[in-house]
């Protein structure tokens, strides 16, 4: 990582069917050896059944799953004096969104259905509900973060 300046951002383009920019990010991060034609089936199949079962928009669906896993805060290590410390810290937006497409790609993955369309449709529709393992990933970060609540006076 640079010390110097930050890298740019990469603006990316909205997706084909329903032109939003965090579809194409997760679809992007879902992507193997560059098969975006591969993600993109996978995830529009996914989105259809979800919208066969639930009767819903699936984007909205879709946003409303992503908020369920966002964390507000998570931990990061401090190093004073020899000791580490776990600080607190509140989540960037863009980090936030990173971490809830990068946990809900993992949870997917790791789901035992026989496609990745019907585990990615799963853990959607456990993610609105507010359960599944994305889900249960931000509960144990945010409990982290409560349980070293102690150490926020070390945030920088």
């Amino acid at each position: 990582m640079s010390r110097r300046h930050a890298a740019e951002k990469r603006e990316v383009l909205p997706d084909a069917k329903y032109g939003d920019l965090v579809l194409t990010k997760f679809m992007n991060n879902l992507m193997i050896d560059g098969k975006k034609s591969v993600a993109e089936r996978i995830v529009y199949n996914a989105l259809n059944r979800v919208e066969d079962k639930v009767k819903r928009a699936p984007v909205e669906l879709f946003h409303e799953a992503l908020d369920n896993i966002k964390p507000s805060v998570e931990v990061r290590s401090r190093r004073v004096g020899g000791a580490t410390y776990q600080v607190p810290v509140e989540v960037r937006p863009e980090r936030r969104e990173a971490l809830a497409i990068r946990w809900l790609i993992k949870a997917s993955r790791s789901r035992n259905e026989n496609t990745m369309e019907e585990r990615l449709a799963g853990e959607l529709l456990d993610a609105v509900q507010s359960r599944g393992s994305a889900v249960k990933k931000r509960e144990d970060t945010h409990k982290m973060a409560e349980a070293n609540k102690a150490f926020s006076h070390y945030r920088w």
